[in-house]
């Protein structure tokens, strides 16, 4: 695991020591299969089941420093998958900048969807050796997350993990001014910043092409 991080951030990927010191506590051994365990830090995407897939490292590590998740922010993390990425995002959220994790009053929270029972079942499992749902500071729900999750709505953050072919119209409105989203669009990462200007919602769209991921499951 040492070794991966070290390679991304010798590439340039990981920059900020917030995400590298998540990198460096959640282990994605604890989130790929256990016949795959000697596979946890290649840097590429493993299968996890119903042809869904943990995603590369790089592609996460890249998606994470895009979204620059702050402590104690309310984030929606759309594809929980084997529920990685989520717990990332949870102890990024509950801990302050010297990685002390927070008072549970200035924890941030990450709702987690995911539309495939197994794969929810999963991520909810593996979450749970962090403690992170526990603690209240992740909810994982198993449901279609083309219309968010507006009960707790609005979002510091929105991020998802499959290739869609737009952004839904329901993630820009949950998403608060100055916001961000980061998704796959195709086979490119796409970076929405949230404006208001005259009352009326405007985004900063940064496209990043060249990058794989599964595709957005509705059904």
């Amino acid at each position: 695991m040492r070794k991966l991080i070290e390679n991304l951030i010798s590439e340039g990927v990981l920059k900020t020591p917030r995400i590298i010191d998540a990198f460096a506590h959640i282990d994605r051994a604890d989130f790929v299969p256990e016949e795959l365990k000697f596979e946890a830090y290649v840097n590429a995407p493993l299968p996890i089941g119903f042809g869904q897939t943990i995603s590369q490292p790089l592609a996460v590590a890249f998606m994470l420093e895009l979204l620059n998740p702050q402590p104690g922010e309310k984030i929606l993390d759309i594809g929980s998958g084997s529920g990685w990425q989520t717990a990332l995002l949870a102890y990024i959220a509950s801990r302050d900048e010297d990685g002390k994790e927070l008072p549970p009053s200035e924890k941030g929270k990450v709702i987690s969807l995911e539309l495939i029972p197994e794969l929810e079942a999963m991520s909810r499992k593996n979450i749970f050796k962090y403690n992170f749902i526990k603690k209240g500071v992740v909810e994982v729900h198993c449901l279609n997350a083309t219309n968010g999750f507006i009960k707790e709505a609005p979002y510091d953050r929105i991020i998802a993990a499959a290739s869609t072919d737009e952004i839904p119209e329901e993630w820009k409105k949950q998403l608060k001014a100055g916001g961000i989203i980061v998704a796959p669009i195709g086979t490119s990462i796409w970076s929405y910043k949230k404006k208001v200007a005259q009352d009326a919602e405007q985004f900063e769209k940064i496209e990043f092409p060249g990058f794989a991921f599964v595709p957005f499951v509705k059904e």
